[in-house]
């Protein structure tokens, strides 16, 4: 897609638009609507977090290392204690605390830090992944482009990379048979987590979102739950 940048902020002024300001404005409101890698101690040390957030030069795209020093504590990877009636393998969204939990079973969950909906286009309900994809092309919404008309030259996709918004993996929300427009997505950006900055989708670190990828099949329930 070349060097091009769009330029945009919420006002409309100048500004460099960024992943962060692709997702803020990508979705329209939706009404109401392997262990392996864990661990189980809340203590988990910045040494020890930086194994899970190294580089991943594997990648068709290498991933860098996470800044471990810009993510709270909380916010890392690990195994804890869960309790909920949802069948293993459900996602269950925590946006009021900033987490999302893959449900393990037997009273355990793996927690990860994630960034949320921002106010004004928070929701809850359940939803299911209808489809997920590697390094996805990202197409913005006709609602953005008429509010960001420069978005318009990505009307057409832009294509998989670092840079785009939807990162490394995506888990494309459905509900009865419908894409809800909202996503769980990769973010290369330690700072987004704990916040509230999209339209409608949660992020996670490409790292976090490439282990709950490998694990989450088509058809997995997903769980919003109430701001």
């Amino acid at each position: 897609m070349g060097n091009s940048k769009i330029v945009i902020t919420k006002d409309g002024m100048s500004g460099r638009l960024d992943r962060r300001s692709f997702l803020s404005g990508s979705a329209a409101s939706l009404g109401a609507l392997g262990l392996a890698g864990c661990v189980t101690s809340d203590d988990m040390g910045r040494a020890e977090a930086a194994k899970f957030y190294a580089a991943v030069p594997s990648e068709k795209f290498p991933i860098p290392a996470v800044d471990i020093s810009k993510i709270d504590p909380k916010y890392f990877r690990r195994l804890v204690r869960y309790d909920t009636k949802e069948a293993p393998g459900t996602i269950i969204i925590d946006p009021k605390n900033y987490h999302l939990y893959r449900v393990e079973g037997d009273g355990m969950a793996t927690r990860y830090g994630a960034n949320v909906s921002r106010p004004g286009f928070l929701w809850s309900g359940e939803v299911y992944v209808g489809r997920k994809a590697e390094w996805p092309t990202w197409t913005p919404p006709k609602e953005m482009i008429a509010r960001q008309p420069e978005a318009r030259q990505y009307a057409r996709g832009m294509p998989g990379g670092l840079d785009n918004p939807l990162g490394a993996r995506v888990l494309y929300l459905y509900k009865d048979g419908v894409y809800t427009v909202y996503t769980i997505y990769s973010t290369s950006d330690p700072e987004t987590i704990g916040n509230g900055i999209t339209s409608g989708c949660t992020g996670l670190l490409s790292q976090d979102m490439i282990d709950l990828y490998s694990r989450t099949p088509v058809k997995t329930k997903v769980v919003m739950l109430p701001a």
